[in-house]
């Protein structure tokens, strides 16, 4: 399931830059030149046969004039929903000292910490069931033992 929505994504980004590109009226190759990539792999990115790197969505963004933000929401690297994370996430995609694979993997932990609290969220109880502290009693024995 997750290699199918991956491929989705992939698919749909490549339709939404090859939209874009002929907006921008670019030739394929103009817009590789431009992006700094080779013309057989935009084109492949196109086609939805490769999944760019994240510097890669930014260059052709920036060769589009377009937002990378919009860009990495199509490949599925940022959240649509701009309230949830868009920071950290654009944080750790623009940070040069990380790899590509260290910026996915921190992006993958990121996501499913958000999972997770959302959906601890969703099962805790009110907040007015959660306010009062719990009352623990003191054992005088318990003060005792330790002298």
């Amino acid at each position: 399931m997750v290699k199918s929505k991956v491929t989705s994504a992939v698919g749909t980004l490549g339709e939404y830059l090859k939209e874009q590109r002929i907006s921008a009226e670019m030739s394929l190759r103009q817009l590789a030149d431009q992006a700094g990539v080779s013309n057989p792999y935009l084109s492949q990115i196109e086609r939805g046969l490769r999944k760019p790197s994240a510097e890669v969505l930014q260059q052709i963004a920036k060769a589009l004039r377009i937002s990378a933000e919009q860009v990495y929401v199509r490949a599925g690297i940022l959240s649509p929903d701009s309230n949830v994370g868009g920071s950290v996430e654009l944080a750790v995609l623009a940070d040069p000292s990380l790899t590509e694979r260290q910026k996915h993997s921190l992006l993958d932990v990121y996501h499913s910490f958000l999972a997770l609290n959302s959906r601890v969220t969703d099962d805790a109880p009110a907040a007015d069931e959660t306010d009062e502290e719990p009352h623990h009693e003191e054992n005088p024995d318990a003060h005792a033992a330790q002298d």
